[in-house]
């Protein structure tokens, strides 16, 4: 201890030089635990991605059959991607106007809206003008029911119209109606 106490500034310098390869040491140490804990934390977050992966790989065929049913129910209901916009506008038109002549009504005016795009598919609308007895348009809008690709009346205004003083006229109600009708094409 007498040197300790004659060399003070000798055992300061030693026992520095030993202290300080000591913290950095425990600082290196620190600094690689800490980032072994970050990555853990970011392997722990990927657990549950890869499990989902993991299921969707052992239930990929599963998965496909159920796509492939969705897809054909789709193509039952909305008209395909391969067919063109206008196409499938003017058919649509044309298997309207001849859905409410063959109730019975008579078709003043119809119009082919502005499609609309939304996710998926392109809302096709179609609007029209009929004439006719309520029984007739009671007909068209069940066989309307029973249109595919799936038609969907998006708007129904009816109204009564001024009928001629004939007497035969009298138990029938004449009735104008406007319709907004929409089909749905895939885009995909």
């Amino acid at each position: 201890m007498s040197w300790l106490r004659s060399n003070q500034r000798s055992a300061w310098i030693i026992g520095l030089t030993l202290i300080i390869p000591a913290l950095l040491y425990l600082n290196a140490l620190l600094g690689l635990l800490s980032m072994r804990q970050g990555y853990q934390s970011e392997i722990d977050a990927l657990a549950p991605r890869i499990a989902r992966l993991q299921g969707l790989i052992e239930h990929e065929g599963q998965l496909r059959e159920s796509a492939l049913k969705v897809d054909k129910r789709v193509e039952r209901l909305a008209y395909p991607a391969t067919e063109d916009r206008a196409t499938v506008s003017a058919r649509l038109q044309k298997n309207a106007r001849q859905i409410f002549v063959e109730a019975g009504l008579s078709v003043s005016n119809s119009q082919v809206l502005p499609v609309r795009e939304k996710n998926a598919f392109d809302y096709i609308g179609l609007k029209l003008t009929v004439t006719g007895d309520v029984a007739a348009l009671d007909t068209a809008m069940i066989a309307i029911t029973g249109y595919r690709p799936l038609l969907l009346v998006e708007s129904l205004d009816v109204w009564p119209t001024r009928g001629s003083s004939r007497k035969s006229t009298i138990n029938e109600q004449t009735v104008s109606a406007s319709l907004q009708l929409l089909s749905l094409r895939a885009v995909q």
